[in-house]
């Protein structure tokens, strides 16, 4: 996983940016560069019937003029420091298009963006736009939580018999850029498969009924060897592989919770066309359940 590149989108509303926080927590440990972007779009700015159209682009200049003053600002500390920062802003709606527009521009390794966290649950609450960066932004995306950083662990939610129409291909860049996180920054990297035998209460076969429990050993068995099989080439020691029977988006959240994970890697496939993509249901309801930043590969 290269980390020479990463994209910050900055937050014009909100005081505190923990996505740049955390990006530049990785470019001092890694040297990468930063580019800190503010997309900007003001309805009344948007072929206004007030104002001509020179008075128009002056005041969309204007406005600009002052986000960016706003991302020297960010950016000043941080060229102190030695590190890269370069500033970017635009004009443009949807918001998530004009994100998208520069990663395809700038072709980042890494894109940085903070989710909302709710108050009551401490879960991250996902935006369309977060929804629809998951579907769509080409770059792995760094979804960052409000709470406190711990950097210290992370894991790799797997799915080594494809259930979730990943390729294979997938879960082997998610293990090697979980390998590549703990080797640069100093983490404690653990590998997750979890998985669900049809419950009893609905087999309503006769013959499957009376062999239930061969059923079910006959499961754990096939998840047992390809979750081996899937960590075989690389040196994962057992304590670190994790194999646990429930449904992800109840096991995953609570796996992440109990053990104290900073960063979850997950895996997701987009599914449709266009806006009306599904990334998958067991797969929503976990992003939206995680209480610690996430990191998606598409």
């Amino acid at each position: 996983m290269n980390l020479h590149q990463l994209l910050v989108v900055i937050d014009p509303t909100q005081e505190a940016q923990p996505a740049l926080e955390r990006a530049a927590w990785l470019a001092r440990n890694t040297g990468a560069a930063l580019e800190l972007l503010v997309c900007e779009f003001e309805p009344a700015l948007d072929n206004s019937l007030l104002f001509d159209e020179q008075q128009t682009e002056q005041a969309r200049t204007a406005l600009l003029a002052h986000r960016l003053a706003r991302l020297e600002e960010l950016a000043a500390p941080l060229r102190a420091e030695g590190l890269s920062v370069q500033i970017e802003a635009r004009w443009g709606k949807p918001l998530h298009r004009t994100i998208l527009a520069r990663v395809e521009e700038l072709k980042p390794d890494l894109v940085f963006k903070a989710a909302h966290s709710h108050s009551l649950l401490k879960r991250l609450l996902l935006t369309n736009t977060c929804w629809q960066l998951l579907r769509h932004c080409p770059a792995p995306l760094w979804l960052v939580h409000h709470g406190p950083w711990q950097g210290q662990r992370l894991c790799a939610a797997l799915d080594p018999l494809h259930s979730a129409d990943k390729s294979a291909h997938l879960d082997h860049r998610l293990i090697a850029a979980a390998r590549e996180l703990a080797g640069r920054l100093q983490l404690d990297a653990h590998y997750l498969h979890c998985y669900a035998p049809l419950p009893r209460s609905l087999v309503f076969d006769a013959e499957l009924v009376a062999t239930y429990d061969a059923y079910v050993e006959r499961g754990n068995r096939q998840h047992r060897q390809a979750f081996e099989q899937l960590l075989a080439p690389y040196a994962v020691p057992s304590s670190h592989r994790h194999l646990e029977q429930g449904y992800p988006e109840e096991l995953i959240p609570r796996f992440v919770r109990d053990r104290q994970i900073d960063l979850l890697l997950m895996g997701v496939v987009a599914r449709g066309h266009l806006d009306n993509a599904l990334i998958g249901n067991s797969a929503e309801r976990v992003l939206e359940a995680v209480e610690c930043d996430l990191l998606v590969l598409r």
